[in-house]
């Protein structure tokens, strides 16, 4: 007798039913559920549109918060997570597969639904208002159409932590991991086994022409395989950010001051206030979609955080061979198996989804990410999502030292230096509080000998270890991304108290700066703050200049360089280095300093000496005059003279349509439409102030992308005092009024006032709503 299958019509349109029934059943406890979170949150707009949000509980102010962000920028939120998750492919094409596998390397939503599942009540609880937040703006707002995330998960939360515009997993080179996982592997035989005695397997590794189309793919990125510098500008904008502590005895009222300025791309984060009845008062810089004030302040103190030179990760070479189908990689006297998995990556294609599947190998180090001299290359980075995002919302309730430092024992910061001060009059340095403990005889910044077992982490220095330091006899502090040692003047932190994997940053330009306006001024305020912030000179012509000008006095009068730059070394020569909106000596010092590093930084690197040195010292005199040539030539052929003012060149442009109806990020720059001159320069020059610009296709006059994104001052006494700007405005909607209201006052450095209690902000409210209660236009 055969079997049969037999299904019954009625069974299964009763299971559509009861399983359609289920769904609405769970759609409307949600529903139910959100607007009763929206019932506790009042969201009041000020005049700048920025919104400070007020909860019952700390959970409900992140809903509302979560639900604010969506209604300034929720594309940005969204492309946030897609790219925290590992899902930019899924919109945006093949040409991203290799930047979402480097992502999935190390964030997996299965274990991050477990960690979810097994965090802190209280941390639960703000993760589930997190998603709620959004999922319930979604619900209101069904014209916003996601381009992937349609529905956000509380884990979602745990897939970004950290605040910064470009975390660990960001240092891997991508060309190089997908020069490695785009071919299979190579590998050497493995020694005494049966593959002994044939021929070696062959490397992978790509040829050349392969190598240069990875690396077009990827422009933004090096490759270290003997392929040319690319990039998208030229030179490339230095990445950080600038924080100034002032104690007491500095300043004028004898309150503590603090500068809050990061550098990062524009636009990147959002201003808001959070607060609850659960003593949660933070003001600040949010990056889009995270719940925590990222660099901010609260009733009592006041953080901000800059890039770490700290080596918090470190790279392993593994001597693989191969045994039948598996892997092997040698660890001291044993052969272990390496861990082999699948990733799979949808990717969106003209015809619909597709996927790439790929095998992904990892040690007990972490996964390999590429191939050198033969051998294969791990990384080991930090990997605590619950610590990381437990610290960086706790500490936007700690109001005193002793509770802040306490959060670094969480030790889940492992890119950012903080600066801190508060309303007892404490100032410090904090270093970044996750450093792994090493053997100091091995040079970590370099990929060690993985089949030696004395390379391993030794578990974390404890936060007493760690660079620190408090209220420094200099009465200041400060750090620009360079190294701490000169961050308190002849107060600074000794480089030899501590091992060299502590830190691996030399000084910048701007470190130079900063101590120039920080040191002997007893009388700060936080007007004078602001103006050392955007103090205008540029420290990195104080070498290279003289040594131009030189050449020209010393060249032969026959010489035809020197007959065509006359006029020009007489602009320069009692140029005060200092940057202006009207100033021309500006603008051929920039062009000049951009050609003689194009010409010169390679050989300033081999040398091991700063590309400043190189230029004052090393440099030939023609070389030197045939670039202030070569930006003479430039400046007239892009704007009709070289007598060009700096700010009809450098300019801040936010143009309708910056991603709204594209659901991209990159914004549009067009000369013909109406922009504001910027008088900072990049912060490669030394300025505090900085303005990442650079001419665009079909543009010749510069357009900033990245600096100043954020500036506040605050000075904390009995009451909280502050002021900020946000680059263009606070909302990403071109149709808002608040979409470019601060502009002006960006380019300018004109601070407003912020609104922190009630009593600032009750005579400049425009909207006070709950979330949901009403369509308020921004």
């Amino acid at each position: 007798m055969q079997n049969r299958s037999c299904f019954n019509p009625l069974v299964i349109l009763i299971a559509i039913l009861f399983s359609s029934t289920a769904l609405r059943a769970i759609q409307n406890e949600e529903q139910t559920r959100w607007k009763q979170e929206a019932a506790n949150v009042t969201i009041t707009r000020d005049y700048w549109g920025i919104a400070h949000i007020h909860g019952k509980t700390d959970a409900d102010t992140v809903f509302g918060m979560e639900y604010a962000q969506a209604e300034d920028d929720f594309n940005r939120i969204e492309i946030n997570y897609i790219n925290a998750m590992g899902r930019l492919a899924e919109t945006e094409g093949e040409s991203r597969i290799y930047q979402d596998l480097r992502m999935k390397l190390f964030i997996n939503p299965i274990a991050l639904k477990k960690q979810y599942a097994d965090s802190p009540a209280w941390l639960h609880a703000l993760m589930d208002a997190f998603a709620d937040g959004l999922n319930f703006y979604l619900y209101q707002h069904p014209e916003v159409k996601p381009r992937v995330i349609h529905h956000f998960e509380p884990w979602m939360a745990l897939s970004f932590t950290e605040g910064s515009i470009g975390g660990d997993i960001e240092r891997i080179d991508l060309p190089q991991l997908e020069a490695f996982y785009s071919h299979p592997p190579p590998v050497a035989p493995a020694v005494g086994s049966h593959l002994s005695s044939e021929p070696q397997i062959q490397s992978s590794r790509p040829d050349a022409a392969h190598l240069a189309a990875v690396v077009e793919r990827h422009p933004h990125f090096i490759f270290t395989a003997n392929l040319p510098y690319i990039h998208d500008s030229d030179p490339p904008e230095p990445t950080g950010s600038n924080g100034m502590a002032i104690a007491p005895s500095n300043t004028a009222n004898h309150h503590a001051l603090l500068l809050i300025n990061p550098h990062t791309s524009l636009f990147f984060r959002s201003e808001l206030q959070m607060t609850s009845d659960e003593d949660l008062d933070a003001y600040g810089a949010v990056t889009w979609g995270q719940f925590f004030i990222y660099q901010g302040f609260n009733q009592r103190a006041g953080w901000m955080h800059t890039s770490s030179g700290v080596d918090a990760v470190d790279e392993y070479l593994e001597t693989v061979e191969k045994k039948g189908d598996h892997f092997t990689y040698r660890y001291g006297n044993q052969q272990r198996p390496i861990t082999a998995e699948q990733i799979t990556i949808p990717y969106k294609t003209d015809h619909g989804m597709a996927e790439m599947k790929f095998t992904i190998y990892r040690t007990h180090h972490g996964p390999v990410i590429r191939e050198e001299s033969g051998k294969w290359v791990s990384i080991r980075l930090m990997q605590e999502p619950i610590k990381a995002l437990t610290q960086s919302y706790l500490r936007t309730k700690a109001t005193s030292y002793k509770a802040f430092r306490q959060t670094l024992e969480l030790k889940a910061n492992s890119s950012n230096n903080t600066i801190f001060a508060d309303a007892d009059g404490d100032i410090a340095y904090f270093h970044g509080n996750f450093i792994p403990r090493r053997d100091p005889a091995f040079d970590f910044t370099k990929p060690v000998d993985g089949s030696n077992p004395a390379t391993d982490w030794k578990g974390l220095l404890t936060v007493d270890e760690i660079p620190q330091l408090l209220n420094p006899g200099s009465g200041w502090l400060y750090n620009s991304n360079n190294s701490p040692w000169s961050g308190a003047g002849a107060s600074s932190l000794r480089k030899q108290d501590y091992p060299a994997y502590v830190e691996t940053g030399t000084e910048t330009a701007r470190g130079l700066h900063a101590i120039r306006v920080l040191e002997n001024k007893k009388d700060f305020t936080l007007d004078s703050l602001i103006a050392a912030a955007y103090d205008s000179y540029l420290p990195w012509f104080d070498k290279p200049l003289p040594a131009l000008l030189k050449a020209w006095d010393e060249a032969p009068r026959s010489n035809l360089l020197r007959a065509k730059l006359t006029e020009q070394i007489a602009t320069l020569r009692p140029w005060n280095h200092r940057w202006a909106v009207d100033s021309i000596p500006t603008s051929l010092a920039v062009f000049w300093g951009e050609d003689i590093r194009r010409h010169t930084l390679a050989d300033a690197k081999a040398a091991g000496i700063s590309v400043e040195d190189f230029i004052a010292t090393r440099v030939s005199s023609a070389q030197l005059l045939q670039s202030l040539s070569n930006a003479t030539d430039r400046l007239t052929a892009d704007f009709g003279t070289w007598k060009t003012p700096w700010g009809d060149i450098n300019r801040f442009q936010r143009l309708a349509g910056n991603g709204v109806a594209t659901g991209k990020i990159a914004q549009p720059f067009d000369d013909t439409q109406p922009s504001i001159p910027v008088p900072f320069t990049s912060s490669l020059w030394g300025s505090l102030a900085s303005f990442g610009a650079r001419p665009y296709p079909g543009t010749k006059k510069w357009y900033g992308t990245s600096g100043n994104s954020f500036v506040a001052v605050v000075e904390f006494g009995d009451k909280v005092h502050a002021k900020a700007v946000t680059a263009g405005g606070e909302s990403g909607d071109p149709t808002s009024p608040h979409f470019n209201d601060q502009a002006t006052r960006y380019s300018t450095g004109n601070l407003r006032d912020v609104y922190f209690y009630p009593s600032d902000l009750k005579d400049h409210i425009a909207r006070q709503y709950h979330p949901g209660s009403q369509e308020p236009g921004n």
